[in-house]
């Protein structure tokens, strides 16, 4: 049985982000991934969005690592020349939606002060103004610091920096279980070549996968390990020229923020995610949803030709509250919370947690490293 100090189980943006603040520490790190390469799940199926911080009750571990992780993320894609852009956004209330949605903007306006983001309220006119080419609303949130990013070459570039204070990526090795050990955690590695691995300290960013690593990690107490579900978001990218320079979205709902409008790096529109809880991973995406995006798309572009959308991709976010329930903050485990010497779990790291993965990967760095 070969030995490691620090294994972390899972490649996506986050796990990579926690890889490297640990190599970076001096210590020996294991990643590994059970997928064939590194951020193929969450991390590559979302808006790539880089968010300035606007939603999140205050004292939250979002609201507080999305402000923190968004200076450090920025700083980061400039040293490092990974394409990304501060496009800027514009939270808009309609008139299809009433007073409702006037009170929704002032609602996160108010949460944005909280965390210490200050968002204007724009007037309809000055709004549309910023969006001269059809955007259609009764107020707006003006968002500056909000951004896109190369996700891919974000996470590309966590990787190197791993690798480069000795990291080693494991691809096709999901962990099949284990056990606590009183000389560390022995992990079941499975694969072309299964092999047994013991760790000083055990990482689980395994995302949808996390509580079921946990699970089957013999010794790890039941108790703090939460529920998971899945809420499936549909994109669907937009045929001909993108209207907006900005990215808009609508006053956000329960269980995400609307299907908003995004541009990638190359200046392609596209619209989403929907909201559909379903009871795994599925990424199909039905093109018959089409009219419902364009409704929803009208009411802050009525604009949006006939026949403009089509089907783009699909992400899942691992969600640990039901359908219904109130959303629920980050939950990363120290030691001292899993009820484990040396092991550590993150539960729920949806939407920011692509803007807050170094500074999720600090506050972890504290009590791993």
């Amino acid at each position: 049985m070969e030995r490691v100090e620090r294994i972390v189980i899972g490649a996506g943006v986050v796990g990579l982000a926690v890889a490297r603040a640990l190599a970076l520490a001096g210590r020996e790190v294991v990643i590994l991934e059970a997928a064939e390469a590194f951020g193929t799940e969450t991390s590559a199926r979302n808006s790539e969005v880089i968010h300035a911080g606007l939603y999140y009750p205050r004292n939250s571990l979002k609201a507080r690592l999305c402000v923190r992780g968004k200076g450090q993320l920025y700083a980061y894609l400039a040293e490092r020349g990974i394409p990304h852009a501060r496009c800027e956004k514009l939270i808009v209330a309609t008139s299809a939606g009433g007073a409702a949605e006037i009170d929704g903007l002032r609602a996160v306006q108010a949460r944005a002060a909280e965390a210490g983001v200050d968002l204007p309220l724009l007037s309809a006119a000055e709004a549309m103004a910023l969006e001269p080419d059809g955007l259609d609303c009764v107020a707006a949130l003006h968002s500056p610091t909000t951004g896109i990013v190369d996700s891919h070459g974000l996470m590309l570039s966590l990787l190197g920096d791993a690798e480069a204070h000795g990291a080693m990526l494991a691809v096709k090795a999901p962990v099949l279980g284990g056990r606590v050990t009183d000389d560390g955690l022995e992990l079941a590695v499975g694969g072309a070549e299964p092999m047994r691995l013991r760790a000083d300290g055990v990482i689980n960013c395994a995302g949808h996968g996390a509580p079921t690593v946990s699970r089957a990690l013999a010794g790890v107490p039941v108790d703090p390990i939460p529920p998971q579900y899945y809420a499936k978001g549909c994109y669907f990218a937009l045929t001909g020229r993108a209207p907006f320079r900005r990215l808009v979205y609508p006053v956000p709902g329960q269980a995400g923020l609307g299907i908003h409008y995004t541009i990638d790096l190359g200046g392609q529109g596209r619209f989403g995610p929907d909201v559909t809880w379903t009871d795994g991973i599925d990424y199909t995406v039905d093109a018959d949803r089409a009219t419902v995006f364009a409704d929803s798309i009208r009411r802050y572009w009525p604009g949006l030709p006939d026949n403009a959308l089509h089907p783009s991709y699909a992400g899942v976010r691992p969600k640990i509250q039901a359908p219904g329930e109130a959303a629920r903050d980050f939950l990363i485990q120290s030691p001292r919370e899993t009820g484990v010497p040396g092991y550590s779990a993150l539960y729920g790291i949806e939407s920011p947690g692509l803007t807050s993965c170094l500074a999720i990967a600090d506050m972890v760095g504290e009590w791993a490293a």
